[in-house]
């Protein structure tokens, strides 16, 4: 028995000792993960201030939407520094020296605060608000500015273009105005030479005595004498002559009229223009068969004459026409007048004197005119049929000539009775106004005798009314 108990109570002790053991090293553990756990805990409360130092944690729960992307290898604050470097770099235009971001934004304010200096000629920066003064303004307001100033260059340009074509046409009137006034002085040079030998030889014949001066005067009147002899011989020779002429021109053209009629002058006056090719009678609206392909315009009018038949020697139509829509090959035209008894029919002919498809025909006016018929001669007639000529094509000339189409005539213009001494003096002017109707009869007579010679036709007032289908318009407003 002894011996059993003695085996007992060595593992009793066996087992204690490793108890022991046990609690020794799970002691021992214990310090070294409480020792641990309190420099991890010291630690991470360093690590923790860094990071409040550099970002609280409401900032680093959104750091990348603060500082934006960047790559794995990259850390938020070199990248937030490259960011910062950029735009270092943008507003001073170099790249940033190696230091810290307060001396880099120090520089920085420096190089913006010496430019910005350079804008205070354009712009006022004294009392501007820091937070809203920026690089990006500036330059949007410098480029306003930039831009204004360019709009006044140019604009400042085109006055001096302007005022440089005045300056040029100053001098140009200048000088012609220069060569005016130099012909002028000529003029005036010459007849203060002739007045100044007709002095002299008024003093000259004063300074003779009474026999000489007589002697002189009755030379210089056998002179004029023999000079006026000479002149009446040579007229009585040229008006010989001239009637001899005349005689055989007369003679030679009695014999070819024998042989062969002369053509008859009025012959271009009598070519229809188009024709009638549509009647709407319910609208009073006919179609004619000329457009704008004939240069055809609105406001034209036409004489209508029956078809198959020659216009009438003095013109006279059965209808008048106005033109109010054209179309390329023919145009619509109202019925301004026309007779009961002669209705307008398909294929009548139309025709204006004036327009002229082909040429340009060119008309010579002459004579007093009551254009309106209102018994009273317009004494702007001319002007007024001048213009509507011209309105519609022709051409108006002062004199015949061969390229002269047409003369129209009015009334001859009647000649004053020659003023007596006593209308003199009661008007002055009656002598200017009994030459001025003088040379209007005259002009009147020639321009009939040269249309005459050169087979050129002559048309009354009238009759040209007629011709261009006006007659029903004269009384209207503004048909002149």
């Amino acid at each position: 028995m002894p011996p059993r108990k003695r085996q007992q109570s060595n593992a009793m002790l066996y087992t204690l000792i490793a108890f022991v053991g046990l609690f020794i090293i799970a002691t021992t553990f214990a310090v070294v993960y409480y020792v641990k756990a309190e420099d991890f805990r010291t630690r991470e409360a360093a690590a923790q201030a860094d990071r409040d130092v550099l970002a609280n944690s409401a900032e680093r729960g959104k750091l990348g939407s603060i500082i934006g992307a960047k790559a794995n290898n990259e850390s938020w604050l070199g990248k937030l520094a490259e960011h910062f470097d950029r735009s270092i770099a943008l507003a001073t235009g170099s790249v940033p020296q190696n230091t810290s971001a307060e001396v880099k934004v120090s520089t920085a304010l420096q190089d913006v605060q010496s430019v910005l200096t350079l804008t205070q000629p354009y712009l006022n920066l004294a009392n501007a608000d820091p937070n809203t003064v920026g690089l990006a303004r500036i330059i949007r307001s410098l480029k306003t500015v930039l831009d204004n100033t360019t709009n006044s260059e140019i604009k400042l340009k085109q006055q001096l273009a302007e005022l440089q074509q005045k300056l040029n046409d100053i001098v140009t009137s200048v000088a012609e105005e220069r060569q005016v006034l130099l012909a002028e002085k000529d003029m005036l040079q010459q007849k203060v030479n002739e007045v100044s030998q007709d002095y002299n030889d008024l003093r000259n014949l004063l300074n003779q005595t009474a026999s000489q001066r007589e002697q002189t005067l009755m030379a210089q009147l056998d002179k004029e004498k023999e000079t006026a002899k000479q002149m009446n011989d040579e007229l009585l020779r040229t008006q010989a002559e001239s009637e001899m002429t005349r005689q055989m021109l007369v003679r030679a053209q009695r014999q070819v009229a024998a042989i062969k009629p002369p053509p008859d002058a009025n012959v271009p006056a009598y070519q229809p223009d188009g024709k009638i090719i549509l009647i709407d009678e319910a609208n009073k609206v006919v179609h004619i068969s000329i457009g704008t392909d004939s240069h055809v315009y609105q406001g034209l009018t036409f004489s209508v004459y029956d078809r198959g038949q020659a216009i009438p020697k003095d013109g006279k139509s059965k209808a008048e026409i106005e033109v109010f829509d054209i179309a390329k090959t023919f145009s619509a035209a109202r019925i301004i007048s026309s007779e009961e008894k002669r209705p307008i029919l398909m294929g009548d002919s139309v025709a204006n004197l004036i327009w002229d498809d082909n040429q340009t025909s060119v008309f010579v006016i002459a004579g007093d005119f009551d254009i309106n018929k209102d018994g009273v001669i317009d004494r702007d007639a001319d002007e007024k049929l001048a213009n509507l000529i011209e309105k519609w094509g022709g051409k108006v000339g002062n004199e015949i000539t061969v390229e002269t189409s047409y003369l129209i005539l009015g009334q001859k213009p009647p000649v004053l009775r020659k003023p007596t001494p006593e209308q003199i003096d009661i008007d002055p002017q009656a002598t200017a106004k009994f030459d001025a109707s003088l040379r209007r009869g005259d002009r009147y007579d020639q321009l009939q005798k040269q249309a005459q010679a050169l087979w050129i036709p002559i048309i009354k007032y009238d009759n040209f009314l007629y011709f261009i289908g006006y007659k029903g318009q004269i009384t209207r407003a503004g048909a002149f």
